[in-house]
């Protein structure tokens, strides 16, 4: 009996590997495209003179096809040098905030379909970057923060082919200040210094 085990070991090892070579890709995915994306603040709870004196505010990210949105809404959240997270939501429709269009959202917000009754929104953990079939010069939106309201418009720059071998996501560019997450809280802070 031992000898038969082993010949039936014997060959299932011969078999081929469907494995994936070197050379071959996994099909139906494409791991290797870099989706290029500029960030662009375009409303929230800033101080005039924080507008003032940052006309444009935007970030300019690359994310791989295989990363997720929750994967950008990360990068967003750190290139803006966020501490306190929040809900946040992307939304793709006629123009970039569009509550008719599709939404994707934080997992936890779709348990609770009273805070934003909308149409209902997709997980955003789920959602792979490559599904989107994005385009070029395309627009969508991102709303950070349900009650403060972050507003950004997210223009698709560029999309290659081929990974670096970098980490990904990664910010490529930026352009302005990070605005305070709570500017109010900020303003009485200097208001304490000054009366010191």
């Amino acid at each position: 009996m031992a000898q038969k085990s082993g010949k039936s070991r014997k060959k299932k090892n011969n078999k081929k590997s469907k494995r994936p070579t070197r050379n071959m890709k996994p099909k139906g995915r494409k791991t290797d495209r870099v989706f290029t994306l500029k960030v662009f603040l375009t409303d929230g709870p800033m101080l005039e003179e924080f507008v003032k004196d940052n006309p444009e505010v935007s970030r300019t990210i690359e994310i791989r096809g295989d990363q997720t949105l929750d994967d950008l809404h990360g990068a967003i959240f750190r290139a803006f040098e966020r501490f306190d997270e929040h809900l946040y939501e992307f939304q793709f429709g006629k123009e970039p905030d569009d509550p008719e269009g599709e939404r994707y959202t934080h997992p936890s917000a779709l348990e609770d379909l009273g805070l934003v009754p909308m149409k209902p929104a997709k997980d955003a953990s789920k959602t792979r970057i490559d599904s989107l079939q994005l385009t070029v010069r395309q627009l969508f939106g991102y709303w950070f923060d349900f009650g403060d309201d972050w507003w950004h418009t997210i223009e698709v720059i560029s999309i290659s082919d081929e990974a670096t071998g970098e980490e990904y996501p990664r910010v490529t560019k930026r352009v302005g200040e990070s605005p305070p997450q709570y500017p109010a809280l900020e303003d009485e802070d200097y208001e304490d210094e000054d009366e010191e």
